[in-house]
């Protein structure tokens, strides 16, 4: 059985493309590198663009054994 916990992580304001860049992908490292250290394991992870498309984020979900 598992314990599974969802977060989202905002990206960089996106005027002309939805596309994450280098600092949106080192803060997605930094954050699994921290979850991985306190046990949580990554179950699955999405680029998520908003509607208008000026700011996106990272739908990611982990889980822990209970």
């Amino acid at each position: 059985m598992y314990t599974y916990k969802s977060e989202i992580l905002w990206v960089s304001s996106k005027w002309f493309s939805d596309k994450a860049n280098e600092k949106d992908l080192a803060e997605l490292d930094e954050l699994l590198n921290e979850r991985a250290a306190e046990g949580w394991e990554l179950v699955t992870y999405d680029y998520m663009a908003t509607s208008l498309q000026a700011r996106g984020a990272f739908v990611i979900t982990f889980r822990k054994a209970k």
